[in-house]
């Protein structure tokens, strides 16, 4: 009986051949549904990387019991929305990087409703276009002592947004000095501090108007920052007059 020697290289190129061919008569169709595939891991592997710690989630689980409350993780703009901050590597394709939240749709994707930004370690809200917020700083106030009835409650609350209300004052309470209202100061913009509590009041025209009290529990070596909350209200959806 005759041995029939193959030579190796032969069987490789054999095989390499085969599947050159088969990745040429690969359909669209099966390609969409690869890339899909794809999408789909990258999305899971995201909300894990925004996901606050579990620490944190044992801490503050009764807490989170309550209604209208969460835990959230917020990623630096400068160092993840690489959309506006092109020097750097894409690492998410989230649109915003996960700097966003909206405490009305309860996402990070930035735009439809973003609430609050975390850019160069500060807190901001009212955006481009339309949308308009109040920012104040608590310091360290418990959540149990932030109500409505409260100045700062009571400055945020009574605040009504007006459909033809002039955009020069808009644009001037989002200057960095801010305003002050009943002895309570706000800004568009705070910064970041550990352990402090703020009072936000984000208006998104034709969208949602909501009334929210955030308290920064931790802030990561990667500048991301933990974020507790607890909506106070919500309020009608304003729009803005057209003519």
């Amino acid at each position: 009986m005759k041995r029939i020697v193959v030579p190796v290289g032969f069987v490789i190129a054999l095989a390499l051949s085969a599947l050159s061919v088969a990745g040429q008569t690969q359909s669209r169709e099966d390609i969409l549904k690869q890339l899909e595939a794809k999408r789909s891991e990258i999305a899971a592997l995201e909300k894990r990387f925004l996901a606050p710690s579990e620490e944190d989630q044992t801490t503050y689980a009764d807490f989170l019991r309550l209604p209208d409350t969460g835990l959230i993780r917020l990623l630096p703009r400068e160092k993840y929305d690489t959309e506006a901050y092109k020097d750097g590597t894409k690492y998410l394709t989230m649109r915003g990087g996960g700097a966003y939240y909206s405490f009305s749709r309860l996402t990070h994707e930035y735009g439809f409703g973003s609430d609050i930004e975390l850019d160069h370690g500060r807190l901001s809200t009212g955006f481009a276009g339309a949308d308009y917020g109040l920012l104040t700083d608590l310091g360290d106030t418990p959540f149990e002592n932030v109500s409505l009835e409260s100045a700062a409650g009571q400055v945020f609350a009574n605040y009504s947004p007006a459909e033809d209300e002039p955009r020069a004052r808009i644009e001037q309470r989002r200057t960095s000095e801010g305003a002050t209202s009943n002895g309570v100061l706000y800004k568009r913009s705070q910064q970041v501090r550990l352990n402090s509590t703020y009072l936000l009041r984000s208006v998104n025209y034709g969208r949602s108007d909501v009334l929210v009290a955030v308290r920064i529990v931790r802030i990561d070596n990667d500048d991301s920052v933990t974020i507790l909350w607890k909506q106070l209200k919500k309020y009608p959806t304003p729009y803005l007059a057209r003519n």
